[in-house]
């Protein structure tokens, strides 16, 4: 059986994220990663993830209210991201490291936590030399 090319699911839409503080999460990430902010509605903010949304809001009910996924920011340049963002005043968990050697290129990651403790991540490709 196959999936109706329009039933398919294909791309990530929208991604929600937790905050104690949806003022202070807000400024964090407008202020400190620069992602352009959308608009507000009521207790949810949203930004624009390179074509992804981001929605912050608090949890309704306790069920809810927990960690949010690691969210992986792709960088052109990790340890030039990462030293404006520690500039800024975000904690990291780690540096800057190798994780992994592709055929054509090195995947960097450092992880760090937003204003509400959730993990968060940046992630570079780095090309190698022909």
């Amino acid at each position: 059986m196959t999936i109706a090319q329009n039933t398919a699911l294909t791309r990530i839409g929208q991604i929600a994220i937790n905050a104690q503080d949806v003022d202070r999460a807000t400024a964090f990430y407008r202020d400190v990663l620069g992602l352009p902010h959308l608009f507000r509605a009521g207790q949810l903010s949203f930004f624009d993830c390179g074509g992804v949304r981001l929605m912050l809001d608090k949890a309704e009910k306790p069920e809810f209210d927990h960690a949010s996924s690691i969210l992986y920011f792709q960088v052109a340049d990790i340890q030039a991201t990462y030293e404006r963002l520690k500039t800024a005043g975000t904690k990291f968990e780690d540096t800057p490291h190798l994780l992994a050697r592709m055929p054509k290129h090195d995947l960097w990651m450092t992880f760090f936590r937003d204003s509400e403790a959730n993990l968060l991540a940046l992630m570079s490709e780095v090309a190698r030399p022909a």
